[in-house]
């Protein structure tokens, strides 16, 4: 049986989120807006795509005091509770801030900020990337510090590491890279 529009659940209002990267500068920060119903399993794969991760390390959400991700079966790895059904808006239980860690060897770590609730048509669809500044960190680059050194070497093509960093990273950084329209494509 088809649902009428006067018997449908009206779509969830969306929270506009906005992301920063801890201790780089210039800061690498993205908004995006989101469902406020989006499970926080759901929220690590936005993440990792409107940042520009790839997804090959753990992750946590730290909320409230809590500890968010995907518990290992066998318990290696930290002691986290499940995210797989757990919604933002229960997790965060009024606050509006909290903290995702990604590759607990680089040990990147983002804040998350709420910035506002948003009716449901304010986007054309979701999840979906609104503006953001510079490219994120290539993977295991070695947390900040390597981050620096790489952009350094990547910089100078007279440095001693420039041939071996290009070579690793495969192509020319462009560290103040972002395209928003790119990561929708990817969002879809």
């Amino acid at each position: 049986m088809a649902r009428t529009a006067s018997t449908s659940k009206p779509a969830p209002d969306l929270l506009l989120l906005h992301i920063k990267l801890k201790g780089i500068t210039p800061t690498i920060w993205r908004r995006f807006a989101v469902p406020e119903n989006i499970t926080l399993g759901r929220l690590h794969h936005v993440i990792q795509v409107v940042m520009g991760w790839d997804d090959f390390h753990m992750h946590e959400f730290e909320i409230a005091g809590e500890r968010y991700g995907t518990p290992d079966p066998e318990g290696w790895g930290p002691e986290v509770k499940s995210e797989a059904r757990k919604t933002v808006i229960k997790a965060l239980n009024g606050k509006k801030t909290f903290d995702y860690i990604y590759d607990f060897g680089d040990d990147w770590r983002h804040h998350i900020k709420i910035e506002k609730k948003l009716p449901a048509v304010a986007c054309p669809r979701v999840p979906y990337c609104i503006d953001g500044a510079n490219a994120c960190p290539p993977e295991d680059v070695g947390g900040g510090p390597g981050y620096e050194d790489f952009l350094q070497a990547m910089a100078d093509p007279e440095h001693p590491e420039h041939d071996a960093m290009l070579e690793w990273y495969g192509e020319a950084f462009d560290p103040a890279a972002f395209d928003c329209e790119r990561v929708n494509r990817l969002l879809e």
